[in-house]
Protein backbone atom coordinates (compact mmCIF):
# COMPACT_ATOMS: atom_id res chain seq x y z
CA UNK A 1 0.00 0.00 0.00
CA UNK A 2 2.81 2.38 0.95
CA UNK A 3 4.64 1.50 -2.25
CA UNK A 4 1.50 2.24 -4.29
CA UNK A 5 1.12 5.64 -2.65
CA UNK A 6 4.79 6.48 -3.22
CA UNK A 7 4.58 5.41 -6.85
CA UNK A 8 1.44 7.49 -7.35
CA UNK A 9 3.00 10.56 -5.74
CA UNK A 10 6.06 10.25 -7.92
CA UNK A 11 4.06 9.70 -11.11
CA UNK A 12 3.09 12.46 -13.52
CA UNK A 13 -0.59 11.81 -12.80
CA UNK A 14 -0.03 13.35 -9.37
CA UNK A 15 2.35 16.24 -9.88
CA UNK A 16 1.20 17.35 -13.37
CA UNK A 17 -2.35 18.19 -12.18
CA UNK A 18 -0.76 20.24 -9.39
CA UNK A 19 1.39 22.05 -11.96
CA UNK A 20 -1.64 22.61 -14.22
CA UNK A 21 -3.62 24.09 -11.32
CA UNK A 22 -0.67 26.29 -10.30
CA UNK A 23 -0.19 27.56 -13.86
CA UNK A 24 -3.95 28.19 -14.14
CA UNK A 25 -4.00 30.24 -10.92
CA UNK A 26 -0.94 32.28 -11.93
CA UNK A 27 -2.34 32.85 -15.43
CA UNK A 28 -5.67 34.00 -14.03
CA UNK A 29 -4.02 36.45 -11.65
CA UNK A 30 -1.83 37.91 -14.40
CA UNK A 31 -4.77 38.32 -16.79
CA UNK A 32 -6.97 39.71 -13.99
CA UNK A 33 -4.39 42.34 -13.05
CA UNK A 34 -4.00 43.28 -16.72
CA UNK A 35 -7.76 43.77 -17.08
CA UNK A 36 -7.83 45.97 -13.96
CA UNK A 37 -4.92 48.08 -15.22
CA UNK A 38 -6.61 48.56 -18.59
CA UNK A 39 -9.80 49.61 -16.79
CA UNK A 40 -7.94 52.12 -14.59
CA UNK A 41 -6.03 53.46 -17.59
CA UNK A 42 -9.34 54.23 -19.28
CA UNK A 43 -10.92 55.97 -16.29
CA UNK A 44 -11.08 59.51 -17.68
CA UNK A 45 -14.21 61.23 -16.45
CA UNK A 46 -15.20 64.36 -18.34
CA UNK A 47 -16.51 67.53 -16.77
CA UNK A 48 -19.73 66.91 -14.93
CA UNK A 49 -19.47 63.12 -15.17
CA UNK A 50 -21.19 61.07 -12.56
CA UNK A 51 -19.06 59.40 -9.90
CA UNK A 52 -21.12 56.26 -10.52
CA UNK A 53 -18.80 55.57 -13.44
CA UNK A 54 -16.22 53.94 -11.12
CA UNK A 55 -18.81 51.52 -9.71
CA UNK A 56 -20.05 50.61 -13.16
CA UNK A 57 -16.50 50.11 -14.42
CA UNK A 58 -15.61 47.92 -11.45
CA UNK A 59 -18.76 45.83 -12.05
CA UNK A 60 -17.77 45.15 -15.65
CA UNK A 61 -14.16 44.38 -14.66
CA UNK A 62 -15.44 41.89 -12.08
CA UNK A 63 -17.70 40.28 -14.67
CA UNK A 64 -14.86 39.93 -17.18
CA UNK A 65 -12.59 38.47 -14.50
CA UNK A 66 -15.26 35.90 -13.62
CA UNK A 67 -15.55 34.88 -17.27
CA UNK A 68 -11.76 34.54 -17.49
CA UNK A 69 -11.72 32.49 -14.28
CA UNK A 70 -14.24 29.99 -15.65
CA UNK A 71 -12.40 29.72 -18.97
CA UNK A 72 -9.08 29.02 -17.19
CA UNK A 73 -10.79 26.49 -14.89
CA UNK A 74 -12.31 24.64 -17.88
CA UNK A 75 -8.92 24.49 -19.63
CA UNK A 76 -7.23 23.13 -16.48
CA UNK A 77 -9.95 20.49 -15.99
CA UNK A 78 -9.68 19.38 -19.63
CA UNK A 79 -5.89 19.05 -19.32
CA UNK A 80 -6.22 16.98 -16.14
CA UNK A 81 -8.90 14.72 -17.66
CA UNK A 82 -6.77 14.24 -20.75
CA UNK A 83 -3.88 13.24 -18.48
CA UNK A 84 -6.04 10.50 -16.94
CA UNK A 85 -6.96 9.13 -20.35
CA UNK A 86 -10.42 10.68 -20.69
CA UNK A 87 -11.37 11.48 -24.28
CA UNK A 88 -11.57 15.26 -24.00
CA UNK A 89 -12.00 15.82 -27.71
CA UNK A 90 -15.61 14.73 -27.55
CA UNK A 91 -16.13 16.98 -24.53
CA UNK A 92 -14.57 19.96 -26.32
CA UNK A 93 -16.62 19.18 -29.43
CA UNK A 94 -19.79 19.04 -27.34
CA UNK A 95 -18.94 22.33 -25.68
CA UNK A 96 -18.24 23.87 -29.08
CA UNK A 97 -21.54 22.68 -30.54
CA UNK A 98 -23.46 23.79 -27.45
CA UNK A 99 -21.69 27.16 -27.56
CA UNK A 100 -22.55 27.60 -31.23
CA UNK A 101 -26.22 26.79 -30.59
CA UNK A 102 -26.37 29.16 -27.62
CA UNK A 103 -24.57 31.84 -29.61
CA UNK A 104 -27.09 31.61 -32.47
CA UNK A 105 -30.06 31.56 -30.11
CA UNK A 106 -28.87 34.51 -28.03
CA UNK A 107 -26.84 36.48 -30.56
CA UNK A 108 -28.88 39.66 -29.97
CA UNK A 109 -28.36 39.36 -26.20
CA UNK A 110 -24.64 38.78 -26.69
CA UNK A 111 -24.48 41.76 -29.06
CA UNK A 112 -26.22 43.98 -26.48
CA UNK A 113 -23.93 42.67 -23.73
CA UNK A 114 -20.76 43.47 -25.69
CA UNK A 115 -22.17 46.89 -26.66
CA UNK A 116 -22.84 47.62 -22.98
CA UNK A 117 -19.27 46.71 -22.06
CA UNK A 118 -17.85 48.93 -24.81
CA UNK A 119 -20.13 51.83 -23.80
CA UNK A 120 -18.63 51.79 -20.32
CA UNK A 121 -15.00 51.20 -21.27
CA UNK A 122 -15.11 53.75 -24.10
CA UNK A 123 -16.65 56.23 -21.64
CA UNK A 124 -19.45 57.12 -24.05
CA UNK A 125 -21.74 57.96 -21.12
CA UNK A 126 -22.36 56.97 -17.51
CA UNK A 127 -25.27 57.08 -15.08
CA UNK A 128 -26.20 60.71 -14.42
CA UNK A 129 -25.11 62.02 -17.82
CA UNK A 130 -27.45 64.02 -20.05
CA UNK A 131 -27.45 62.60 -23.55
CA UNK A 132 -29.39 62.85 -26.80
CA UNK A 133 -30.18 59.83 -28.97
CA UNK A 134 -32.07 60.62 -32.17
CA UNK A 135 -34.58 63.24 -30.99
CA UNK A 136 -34.85 62.02 -27.41
CA UNK A 137 -32.91 63.91 -24.76
CA UNK A 138 -32.69 63.02 -21.10
CA UNK A 139 -30.67 61.76 -18.14
CA UNK A 140 -29.16 58.29 -18.09
CA UNK A 141 -30.69 56.57 -15.07
CA UNK A 142 -29.49 53.03 -15.70
CA UNK A 143 -26.89 51.21 -17.81
CA UNK A 144 -27.49 47.48 -17.95
CA UNK A 145 -25.47 44.95 -19.84
CA UNK A 146 -28.40 44.69 -22.25
CA UNK A 147 -30.29 48.00 -22.12
CA UNK A 148 -29.89 51.69 -21.29
CA UNK A 149 -32.67 53.69 -19.61
CA UNK A 150 -32.97 57.43 -20.27
CA UNK A 151 -35.40 59.74 -18.46
CA UNK A 152 -36.52 62.98 -20.11
CA UNK A 153 -37.01 66.10 -17.98
CA UNK A 154 -40.76 65.66 -18.54
CA UNK A 155 -40.65 62.21 -16.92
CA UNK A 156 -40.81 59.83 -19.89
CA UNK A 157 -38.37 56.93 -19.75
CA UNK A 158 -36.92 55.45 -22.93
CA UNK A 159 -35.44 51.94 -22.80
CA UNK A 160 -33.01 51.12 -25.60
CA UNK A 161 -31.00 48.01 -26.40
CA UNK A 162 -27.31 48.88 -26.12
CA UNK A 163 -26.60 47.76 -29.68
CA UNK A 164 -29.53 49.62 -31.26
CA UNK A 165 -27.90 53.07 -31.50
CA UNK A 166 -24.51 54.44 -32.48
CA UNK A 167 -24.94 58.22 -32.63
CA UNK A 168 -24.93 59.86 -29.20
CA UNK A 169 -24.64 63.46 -28.07
CA UNK A 170 -23.24 63.64 -24.53
CA UNK A 171 -23.80 67.00 -22.86
CA UNK A 172 -21.61 66.08 -19.86
CA UNK A 173 -18.30 66.01 -21.69
CA UNK A 174 -18.34 69.81 -21.53
CA UNK A 175 -20.32 72.27 -19.45
CA UNK A 176 -23.54 73.24 -21.26
CA UNK A 177 -23.73 76.82 -22.49
CA UNK A 178 -26.76 79.09 -22.44
CA UNK A 179 -26.50 81.50 -25.37
CA UNK A 180 -29.20 84.18 -25.41
CA UNK A 181 -29.82 87.20 -27.61
CA UNK A 182 -31.64 90.03 -25.84
CA UNK A 183 -33.47 92.58 -28.04
CA UNK A 184 -33.74 96.27 -27.21
CA UNK A 185 -34.88 99.32 -29.16
CA UNK A 186 -32.63 101.69 -31.09
CA UNK A 187 -33.66 104.50 -28.75
CA UNK A 188 -31.95 102.83 -25.78
CA UNK A 189 -28.34 103.58 -24.88
CA UNK A 190 -26.02 100.59 -25.09
CA UNK A 191 -24.26 101.68 -21.88
CA UNK A 192 -27.60 101.55 -20.04
CA UNK A 193 -28.44 98.09 -21.42
CA UNK A 194 -24.99 96.74 -20.53
CA UNK A 195 -25.29 98.09 -16.99
CA UNK A 196 -28.68 96.37 -16.54
CA UNK A 197 -27.49 93.07 -18.02
CA UNK A 198 -24.28 93.14 -15.97
CA UNK A 199 -26.33 93.51 -12.80
CA UNK A 200 -28.60 90.63 -13.78
CA UNK A 201 -25.63 88.37 -14.61
CA UNK A 202 -23.93 89.22 -11.31
CA UNK A 203 -27.10 88.17 -9.52
CA UNK A 204 -27.43 84.98 -11.60
CA UNK A 205 -23.76 84.21 -10.95
CA UNK A 206 -24.59 83.64 -7.28
CA UNK A 207 -26.55 80.52 -8.21
CA UNK A 208 -24.59 77.39 -7.25
CA UNK A 209 -25.08 75.79 -10.67
CA UNK A 210 -23.67 78.75 -12.61
CA UNK A 211 -19.97 78.28 -13.40
CA UNK A 212 -19.23 81.22 -15.71
CA UNK A 213 -21.04 84.15 -17.32
CA UNK A 214 -20.11 86.80 -19.85
CA UNK A 215 -21.49 89.77 -21.77
CA UNK A 216 -20.59 89.11 -25.40
CA UNK A 217 -21.77 92.42 -26.85
CA UNK A 218 -23.95 93.60 -29.72
CA UNK A 219 -24.72 90.67 -31.99
CA UNK A 220 -26.72 92.21 -34.81
CA UNK A 221 -28.81 95.16 -35.99
CA UNK A 222 -32.29 94.05 -36.93
CA UNK A 223 -35.03 96.04 -38.62
CA UNK A 224 -36.69 97.28 -35.43
CA UNK A 225 -34.27 96.35 -32.65
CA UNK A 226 -30.69 95.53 -31.64
CA UNK A 227 -29.60 92.07 -30.45
CA UNK A 228 -27.24 91.87 -27.44
CA UNK A 229 -25.70 88.48 -26.67
CA UNK A 230 -25.07 86.77 -23.32
CA UNK A 231 -23.30 83.51 -22.47
CA UNK A 232 -23.65 81.41 -19.32
CA UNK A 233 -21.98 78.08 -18.50
CA UNK A 234 -23.68 75.99 -15.85
CA UNK A 235 -23.93 72.50 -14.41
CA UNK A 236 -25.43 69.78 -16.59
CA UNK A 237 -29.19 69.53 -16.18
CA UNK A 238 -29.49 73.00 -14.66
CA UNK A 239 -29.40 74.93 -17.95
CA UNK A 240 -33.17 74.91 -18.40
CA UNK A 241 -33.93 76.32 -14.94
CA UNK A 242 -31.08 78.84 -15.18
CA UNK A 243 -32.33 80.06 -18.56
CA UNK A 244 -35.87 80.57 -17.25
CA UNK A 245 -34.55 82.42 -14.20
CA UNK A 246 -32.29 84.61 -16.35
CA UNK A 247 -35.11 85.65 -18.69
CA UNK A 248 -37.37 86.40 -15.72
CA UNK A 249 -34.77 88.63 -14.07
CA UNK A 250 -33.97 90.42 -17.34
CA UNK A 251 -37.67 91.19 -17.88
CA UNK A 252 -38.03 92.45 -14.29
CA UNK A 253 -34.88 94.58 -14.61
CA UNK A 254 -36.03 96.04 -17.94
CA UNK A 255 -39.46 96.86 -16.48
CA UNK A 256 -37.88 98.59 -13.49
CA UNK A 257 -35.54 100.63 -15.74
CA UNK A 258 -38.31 101.48 -18.21
CA UNK A 259 -36.72 99.55 -21.09
CA UNK A 260 -39.32 98.28 -23.54
CA UNK A 261 -38.58 94.99 -25.31
CA UNK A 262 -39.51 95.49 -29.00
CA UNK A 263 -42.38 93.45 -30.39
CA UNK A 264 -44.33 93.42 -33.60
CA UNK A 265 -47.27 95.79 -33.59
CA UNK A 266 -49.69 97.16 -36.13
CA UNK A 267 -50.63 100.85 -36.27
CA UNK A 268 -54.04 101.54 -37.81
CA UNK A 269 -54.85 105.10 -38.97
CA UNK A 270 -58.49 105.95 -39.68
CA UNK A 271 -59.20 109.02 -41.78
CA UNK A 272 -62.18 111.02 -40.62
Amino acid sequence: MLEFILNFISSEKFYLPVIFIFIGIVSYKIISKTVKKVGKFNNYIGKGHSKGYDKRRDTVIGLINNIIKYIVAIIVVILILNLYGVNTRSIVASIGVAGAIIGLAFQDIIKDFLAGVFIIFDNEYVVGDWIKIDNFRGEVISIGLKTTKIRAYTGEIMILANSSFNKIINYNLNLPSIYIQIPFGYDEKIEKIEKILSGVLAEIGKEKDVKKYELLGVESFEENFVHYSLLIECAVGAQFAIKRLLLKKIKMAFDEAGVIIPYNQLDVHIDK
